[in-house]
């Protein structure tokens, strides 16, 4: 099975998530997302993809996002997006792709639904 994880190794989340792939038996693609972000499309399809809103997929605990005024509710889908990508550490992680779905698997065990 086709399988890819934007992860990042520092979040617990993200290690769990990782542990639970392989677990599965199933050697995912590991895209460290912070040094190499999606495309805008492919944010914008992951997002989607999963059933989000583009607020829902930002990772509204970093400091920067307040600091960018992004937590205002009146910022904009578009406003987002350019954030998350000039700041990766702002897409909430993990995102897993297969061909059953896309998932941001927070809590871990939401992976399962797609694997």
């Amino acid at each position: 099975m086709d399988v890819t994880i934007f992860h990042n190794p520092r979040c617990g989340t993200s290690r769990n998530t990782l542990a639970a792939i392989r677990a599965a038996g199933i050697e995912p693609q590991v895209v460290d997302y912070l040094a190499h972000p999606p495309t805008r499309a492919a944010l914008r399809d992951m997002i989607a993809r999963a059933g989000l809103q583009v607020r829902a997929a930002l990772r509204a605990k970093e400091p920067v996002a307040a600091e960018l005024g992004l937590l205002a509710p009146g910022v904009g889908d578009e406003a987002l997006l350019d954030a998350m990508l000039a700041h990766p550490v702002l897409i909430n992680r993990p995102f897993v792709v297969t061909p059953k779905g896309v998932r941001l698997c927070r809590p871990a065990e939401l992976v399962q639904d797609i694997l």
